[in-house]
């Protein structure tokens, strides 16, 4: 099996996860979300502790858990806020090539029907453009490639995942 690891950002609503796992399939990669380990840890769900705990909790939580990560061969789907810790980001591109899964406003609003309660970390009063715009210079610079995936299928997306990888 091919120990690295392919990394995805991209901004809430990009497929991280959801293209993340068939890419894992397609290239014989284990699948890791870190969303799902930060829930482990904390018992809780991310909205829950974006609401209980508060940002700032949050993306400590975040970074903790990305600096714990020592995995090889797998897909790992990472939290849309991670561009935010140049230590995790850093860690990150020491375990694999970063994939950054790219969309416009516009595809990423019609994506996320369930904003209130998907975990999404704004900032006080930050709107979803606010964020947009914040984090898309981020993206871009932490990617080893970039995949638009606004206007494609989950799996012609997984499909490029996996050309990447390669």
């Amino acid at each position: 099996m091919n120990k690295s690891n392919i990394v995805l950002i991209g901004m809430p609503g990009s497929g991280k996860s959801t293209c993340g796992v068939i890419a894992a399939k397609m290239l014989l990669k284990n699948f890791y979300d870190t969303d799902l380990l930060i829930q482990n840890i904390e018992e809780m769900s991310l909205q829950q502790i974006l609401d209980e705990k508060g940002e700032e909790y949050f993306a400590k939580k975040e970074e903790e858990a990305i600096l714990s990560l020592d995995i090889q061969g797998t897909v790992i789907a990472t939290g849309g806020s991670v561009i935010y810790s140049e230590k995790a980001m850093k860690h990150l591109k020491s375990l694999g090539k970063i994939i950054y899964l790219s969309l416009t406003f516009e595809q990423m609003e019609r994506r996320i029907a369930n904003f209130e309660t998907r975990g999404v970390l704004l900032k006080n009063g930050e709107t979803l453009r606010d964020m947009f715009n914040e984090r898309l210079p981020l993206y871009e610079k932490w990617a080893d490639e970039t995949i638009k995936c606004g206007d494609t299928t989950v799996e012609e997306t997984a499909a490029r995942i996996a050309e990447a990888a390669k």
